[in-house]
């Protein structure tokens, strides 16, 4: 069954575009490690955060992604923009009206 991670990352005041362009670069390896979407989304009446939707083969695939050298850059560059405020869930995909 997949894995789905939804998480909202606050940012420091003005640094929301910063961390949204920082997510949308391509990292080597995601996609084979597992990573089936990876959307990266704002909302108006949320300012200074940003929404990630991760959809992944596994929640162990999406734990062994971590270690990649690319995303633990990723996460090393982001660190200076955020705010510390975090939330989100997980989840396990048990269907879709769409399948």
């Amino acid at each position: 069954m997949t894995f789905v991670n939804v998480g909202s990352l606050g940012t420091k005041p003005g640094q929301q575009d910063a961390l949204v362009q920082l997510l949308l670069r391509p990292m080597a390896g995601l996609e084979a490690a597992g990573c089936l979407r990876y959307e990266v989304g704002v909302n108006p009446d949320v300012p200074d955060t940003v929404f990630v939707s991760e959809l992944w083969q596994s929640a162990e695939a999406h734990q062994a992604s971590l270690q990649l050298d690319s995303v633990r850059a990723a996460i090393a560059e982001a660190m200076p923009l955020l705010s510390g405020e975090m939330g989100g869930t997980r989840f396990t995909v048990v269907g879709s009206p769409l399948r």
